[in-house]
């Protein structure tokens, strides 16, 4: 059997074809777009008819490359990028762009959410989730305010991967995963939290598509779609989920232990957990996973951003960034990072900026300025481990994915800075093969032959030995210094009103 994973995101859309009883990619295919220009700052949004034409061009190319072998495809399995809010009117098509992630232009109507019930810690208790404003809630209630035309249209909420599932099987749906990290769901109970609903408006539930398993198939392949591709029969289409869940199946990341931190322009860590981890300082996302478990996830918005951001400043290829960095030892001589360029999530900095301290004749070198800014980044998500340690997560292994993984000297600053082993995978998939190991297993479900998802990721997922750093305890002892200056340097800026 042949399953397809697409995985569609902030820049692009990936498509791949995994011979699942072979454990083998058998062929990629990507597309590219842009967010649309010209919107006032913190207003990120895009038009989900891109993702649609990525996704058609996408899959054709991918069956093509299969050639006779595309009518052994039984199943498909959609990542999407998360939190964004895609508007549809009762015939089904798309308001307004799509709100995303990256949006921060509701600061306010979070505000307002902790004005009415009564601040940060009384909203957790509530979804087990603070108000955030990366989260689909808070740019609803935007639609309402500033929108009041389009909110009027408004007939069903969706995600980005639940829009694309509805373009697939026309099905309006979402699974525990992905509507975890709206912000309108409670997920102890994993059911909308009906107090934030009804703040919003009273008539809003009527919009929110039920939420139910995340194993289950969602439908078949739309006729027209099969016939278009060419396909004898109609694949299942799973339930698909958010990219960070689709990457965390995507990364063998289904028993406790192991952690996936992603080096990508953003960065995340998260674990998969039995039961809800509900963060009371709201600093850890309690998110559920898209394999009916749970996935506490911590996101920070300045990774590989902040290092292409140096690395052009001096002019360096890549090469040249790795060769400055070692040149200095670990620790920077002091000099310490705060990586807000693009504002934060974790810590909560919508309006930061990016700060360096400690400079000093011998740190303010090239060189040194480089290598604070990876440590920076990098400590900006040890500090999410921190967090994940104090809520009972014991990390024993963490496998890193995205584009800074590919530095073998950033593998081993991550090490350090965690201290715990880091690997990488072989294949660099991620949300794209989380999403075909999904629907791979909503497949076997329907044909009554039911599988795991440990025994999926046994096969299909592999650990690259060669990329495997276990932490040097000298610098580790660094870090542990810079982390509490790192951490006590950004309460106190905050404090007093600079970031």
């Amino acid at each position: 059997m042949i399953a397809l994973g697409i995985d569609s995101g902030t820049q692009s859309t990936k498509t791949i074809a995994v011979d699942v009883a072979a454990g083998k990619v058998l062929a990629t295919s990507q597309q590219s777009y842009e967010l649309i220009g010209g919107l006032a700052p913190g207003h990120l949004e895009q038009d989900p008819q891109d993702w649609i034409d990525a996704v058609e061009f996408t899959v054709g190319e991918v069956l093509v490359a299969l050639g006779a072998r595309k009518q052994e495809v039984v199943a498909i399995g959609v990542s999407g990028q998360q939190h964004g809010f895609v508007p549809l009117d009762a015939a089904g098509k798309v308001i307004r762009p799509a709100k995303l992630w990256c949006d921060t232009s509701t600061v306010d109507q979070c505000k307002q959410f902790e004005a009415e019930f009564g601040g940060a810690e009384e909203i957790i208790k509530l979804s087990g989730n603070a108000m955030l404003p990366g989260y689909t809630a808070s740019k609803i209630l935007w639609l309402k305010e500033n929108e009041p035309h389009h909110y009027k249209a408004l007939e069903t909420v969706l995600l980005p991967h639940d829009y694309i599932n509805f373009f697939l099987t026309g099905e309006r749906a979402m699974e525990f995963g992905d509507a975890s990290g709206t912000g309108l769901m409670d997920v102890r109970t994993r059911t909308w939290c009906d107090p934030l609903v009804e703040f919003i408006d009273s008539d809003l539930a009527a919009a929110l598509p039920a939420i139910s398993s995340s194993r289950r198939a969602l439908g078949l392949l739309r006729e027209n779609l099969r016939a278009k591709w060419g396909l004898e029969k109609s694949p299942v289409v799973s339930a698909g989920g958010g990219d960070n869940m689709m990457g965390a199946i995507g990364t063998g990341n289904v028993q406790p232990g192991v952690v996936t931190v992603s080096l990508g322009t953003s960065g995340t860590v998260f674990a998969q957990a039995a039961e809800p981890v509900v963060d009371d300082e709201g600093e850890v996302a309690a998110f559920c996973d898209s394999t009916d478990r749970w996935m506490p996830l911590v996101c920070t918005m300045n990774v590989t951003v902040a290092t292409e951001q140096i690395r052009k400043c001096f002019g360096w290829t890549h090469e040249e960034l790795e060769k400055q960095i070692r040149a200095v030892a670990a620790g920077a001589d002091g000099l310490l990072f705060l990586p807000y360029l693009n504002g934060e999530r974790t810590p909560n900095l919508p309006s930061g900026t990016g700060v360096f301290h400690g400079l000093t004749t011998v740190s303010m070198s090239p060189a040194h300025m480089a290598r604070a800014v990876m440590e920076g980044v990098t400590m900006g998500l040890g500090y999410g481990m921190a967090r994940f340690r104090a809520l009972g997560i014991k990390p024993t292994e963490i496998r890193l994915t995205g584009g800074g993984s590919k530095s073998a000297l950033w593998r081993q600053i991550c090490a350090d800075v965690f201290g715990v082993p880091t690997v990488c995978l072989k294949s660099a998939e991620g949300a794209a093969l989380g999403a075909a190991v999904q629907a791979a297993y909503a497949w076997h479900a329907a044909q009554g032959k039911p599988t795991t998802f440990r025994e999926l990721c046994g096969r299909l997922v592999e650990v690259d030995p060669k990329t495997r750093c276990e932490p040097d305890s000298e610098h580790a002892e660094v870090y542990v210094r810079q982390l509490s200056r790192q951490s006590d340097l950004t309460a106190k800026l905050h404090g007093a009103g600079y970031l």
